[in-house]
């Protein structure tokens, strides 16, 4: 028999179920990955760090957890601490894929997305990290209009089969014990999108973009 060469896929995130909200189908619909899982928050939540681990079993793969501060509050994190977080987790490996957050986020809004996201395309742009490609999650809410949806017009954009969205929608209220009326039993999307970089250069630019539209923004406020 002769031997098959599995791709090398990391999904960093900032919680444990972002990795199944935004891309668990994509994970149980390519079994011949080997998927490596990084969360950074949550590693001392004795209620949820179970719960993640348990749903990489479902998903045959691997992961590490951190325990960056994820309060209500939602207090900015210098970025230095994101990436010095991310590299000590991170296996010293080159990925042919690295998969994570949006610099916009999923919806509006979650800091720790944002900041997450910001830092893995800083990382693969200075070389630290060592990927082929990335992708990022593509989904937007309207402004809180309605429950996030898939970018239609994103790279890459898949519906799931109803098989494939059920076990995704099982690890969500059954794994993670949402309850069906939650945010993120409703949110479960059956379509997963994503933004897809084949250069760091690329991704760098989406980054400065969205930096830009930001202070924009910004600015436009402070002087209402």
């Amino acid at each position: 028999m002769a031997w098959k060469y599995k791709k090398a896929v990391v999904i960093i995130v900032a919680h444990p179920d972002d990795e199944t909200l935004w891309c668990g189908g994509t994970i149980l619909s390519n079994t011949d990955w080997n998927t490596f899982v990084v969360c950074l928050c949550r590693g001392n939540d004795k209620e949820r760090a179970p719960k993640f681990f348990k749903t990489l079993k479902s998903y045959k793969a691997k992961g590490i957890m951190g325990d960056i501060d994820d309060g209500p509050q939602q207090k900015p994190i210098d970025d230095e601490e994101i990436d010095r977080e991310i590299l000590r987790l991170l296996p010293p490996w080159h990925f042919d894929l690295i998969i994570t957050h949006n610099p916009a986020g999923e919806y509006t809004r979650h800091i720790r997305h944002e900041e997450v996201s910001r830092s893995v395309i800083k990382l693969w742009h200075s070389g630290e990290l060592s990927a082929s490609e990335l992708w990022t999650f593509a989904y937007e809410d309207g402004n809180r209009k309605y429950y996030p949806r898939p970018v239609k017009n994103a790279n890459i954009c898949n519906t799931l089969s109803g098989k494939v969205w059920q076990k995704k929608y099982n690890i969500i209220t059954r794994t993670y014990g949402f309850d069906k009326g939650s945010f993120e039993a409703l949110t479960t999307p059956a379509e997963e999108s994503f933004w897809q970089f084949k250069t760091p250069g690329e991704a760098w630019n989406r980054l400065r973009e969205f930096e830009k539209q930001n202070l924009t923004v910004l600015n436009s406020e402070i002087q209402k």
